[in-house]
């Protein structure tokens, strides 16, 4: 298989197969705000270590300095990198699917990077276990997520929330999902987020309380993904 795969837009809802529990170990990483390029040098990083079975699965947490990152379908006709750039917005060319999406400060970002086992090793069930990590964050904030056929991601209404773009090497995953909670709106006025219309992009605290305890809804994620994959409870507060 290639060392990475174009896996957004897979099309339909999560395939509800039984499919074997991750793990047994997930070491959880909170690196606060970091820049682009100091997370994805950590990412490969622990990428290298996770294919060479030195470490266990992985979730980084964090939330970035503002930048747009252009997944491998992005189309240079659908965001005008000059005009971005006198915006104050660096451009990042990565390896992950997808189209162009910004990360910046109020979005929490979830890279997990994690060894995808025999049962699990479909990217469409993978994509649709993610947006089902999301739905469930919301659903403990009272926020009914949704999904789009044909597009990946998680909406609420006729609103984007979450994007999420991945890569694959030797079936341990990179890159991830990035969860809109109290980020400026504005900031995806200036191009076509994931081929989107910028208008069509929406935040959590639009439609529910943000936990002061948990601002980035870090917490709640972790919940949510352990859940999901099924990795044991850990510390989860």
């Amino acid at each position: 298989m290639n060392d990475q795969r174009d896996t957004n837009g897979a099309e339909g809802g999560r395939d509800e197969r039984l499919a074997p529990a991750l793990g047994p170990e997930l070491l959880v990483e909170r690196l606060g705000r970091v820049s682009y390029a100091a997370a994805h040098a950590h990412q490969r990083s622990a990428l290298e270590q996770r294919v060479a079975e030195r470490t266990p699965d992985r979730l980084i947490l964090l939330e970035h300095e503002e930048v747009v990152t252009l997944g491998r379908r992005t189309r240079d006709s659908e965001f005008g990198r000059a005009e971005l750039e006198l915006a104050g917005l660096p451009v990042v060319e990565v390896e992950r699917g997808g189209e162009a999406t910004w990360h910046g400060p109020g979005q929490l970002v979830a890279y997990p990077v994690v060894r995808l086992p025999e049962g699990r090793r479909d990217l469409h069930l993978y994509l649709r276990d993610l947006e089902q990590v999301v739905i469930e964050v919301l659903a403990e904030l009272g926020v009914t997520g949704s999904r789009r056929e044909g597009l990946t991601g998680v909406w609420v209404g006729l609103r984007k929330v979450s994007s999420i773009g991945v890569a694959v090497r030797r079936w341990t995953t990179w890159h991830g999902v990035s969860l809109n909670v109290t980020n400026a709106s504005d900031r995806f006025a200036s191009f076509r987020p994931c081929g989107l219309d910028p208008g069509s992009m929406t935040r959590v605290a639009d439609h529910a309380a943000v936990p002061e305890d948990d601002p980035l809804l870090e917490w709640a994620f972790e919940r949510a993904f352990r859940s999901v994959f099924g990795y044991p409870a850990g510390s989860v507060r």
